[in-house]
């Protein structure tokens, strides 16, 4: 019955219960106040508890497979310089962007095993998530991690419109396990993983992928880059 129960209600991540509970609270004093606004209240609520999910994810563990940090849509490919912050150079490599809307999991999980070389939070504006600016303008935490192979990858959270508060859970010399939860963002977002330099991406702009489910790149595979249509 347990097990029944938990596949169909999410567990809640520990940041959000500041929200519910005040929001909870608030809808009780509306409810008492006026009764259609405690109403509103209950959605306000209900929607909170839906935003903070924090579901399990089965993510595969083959030694290479660089998972996906966010559930999303890819919303753009290319080639840029990670954050300068990171000190990992400023030569070009493959970037991968995640974009979050209000309706998807915020809670963000690390892409690959390896240890944490650098993190590092900026402060900086709060534009469009979906824009191309947004990785250099947005404020954002950016994490570099050193894998056993001796490369590296960055993954940085970005604040977006609606966004006003990161959380990352890990710093500098922790040890990283790919899928591990590490951090979140409210309300909206996107995350951006760099790969290392001649790794080819295995997604496609538009796609849909889950974080510590979703493959972004297999460093070990010779596949070339994908194509994909909408269907």
């Amino acid at each position: 019955m347990f097990e029944t129960i938990r596949s169909v209600i999410s567990p809640i991540h520990r940041a959000g219960w500041p929200f519910i509970l005040g929001s909870g609270l608030a809808t009780i004093v509306a409810y008492w106040v006026w009764s259609p606004l405690g109403n509103l209240g209950a959605i306000v609520t209900g929607w909170m508890l839906y935003f903070f999910r924090d579901p399990d994810r089965v993510t595969p563990t083959r030694p290479g497979l660089v998972i996906s940090p966010a559930d999303g849509r890819v919303q753009m490919i290319t080639d840029a310089a990670p954050p300068p912050e990171l000190g990992l150079g400023d030569a070009r490599r493959p970037r991968v962007s995640v974009f979050l809307n209000v309706f998807d999991v915020h809670v963000n999980r690390l892409p690959v095993d390896g240890r944490v070389s650098a993190a590092n939070y900026r402060p900086g504006k709060f534009l469009n998530a979906s824009l191309d600016k947004a990785s250099e303008d947005n404020e954002r935490m950016s994490l570099a991690i050193a894998m056993a192979d001796g490369r590296d990858i960055a993954v940085v959270q970005i604040a977006g419109l609606v966004a006003r508060r990161i959380i990352c859970e890990i710093g500098a010399g922790a040890a990283a396990r790919a899928g591990a939860r590490y951090g979140l963002i409210r309300f909206g977002s996107r995350v951006d993983v760099y790969l290392p330099i001649g790794v080819t991406p295995l997604v496609v702009v538009g796609q849909r992928v889950i974080a510590g489910e979703s493959v972004l790149a297999d460093l070990v595979g010779q596949e070339p880059a994908r194509s994909g249509e909408v269907r």
